[in-house]
């Protein structure tokens, strides 16, 4: 039961909730780096951009939950912090083509990003964890985790359709002084 401080083994039942999620949260980011980085190799679509967070979105029912439901302060924050977070995100994705399709281009700093989004929200829980009751914390996460994503996933259908207008009509792509 969440809040209770029965004893299991030398730590509280609390502190071995938060010890599993922890590892629980670090195996999915780790699990999500690696699909993430599969999935670059294949070539990119509007469906594969837009379908994360529309399927994301479901995760907005577990707000049905009263446990979960925050103050206004706690829906606000994690949604700024993932916001600046998806700048980041925003900042090393890049769409390249190749043989007439859309590849989203690999970069080192994208993995050692999400490695630190990873890190830092360990980082958060820790700091937090103890101060806020689980569902509550899990859906800021959640807040967090789509108000980072959304942006993102915007950015880069923008930058995806820009270069589907490259393959549309090169012509563009060519300085003014080469088209005549």
């Amino acid at each position: 039961m969440i809040g209770c401080t029965e004893e299991v083994g030398n730590i509280t039942e609390t502190t071995f909730i938060f010890i599993l999620t922890t590892i629980g949260a670090a195996v999915m980011g780790t699990f999500a780096i690696i699909v993430r980085m599969k999935a670059i190799k294949k070539p990119a679509t509007v469906k594969k951009i837009i379908i994360p967070p529309l399927m994301m979105s479901t995760g907005f029912l577990m707000f049905l939950y009263e446990p979960t439901h925050l103050p206004i302060e706690r829906i606000v924050a994690p949604l700024v912090v993932g916001a600046a977070a998806s700048y980041l995100l925003i900042r090393t994705s890049r769409f390249e083509i190749h043989n007439g399709d859309i590849y989203m281009k690999r970069s080192k700093l994208f993995i050692f990003l999400l490695m630190g989004l990873l890190l830092v929200r360990v980082i958060i829980k820790l700091i937090i964890g103890e101060q806020i009751i689980l569902p509550q914390l899990a859906g800021m996460f959640f807040l967090l985790a789509y108000g980072m994503i959304l942006p993102w996933r915007i950015a880069m259908l923008f930058m995806f359709k820009k270069k589907q207008q490259e393959i549309n009509d090169p012509i563009m792509d060519m300085p003014m002084r080469e088209r005549t």
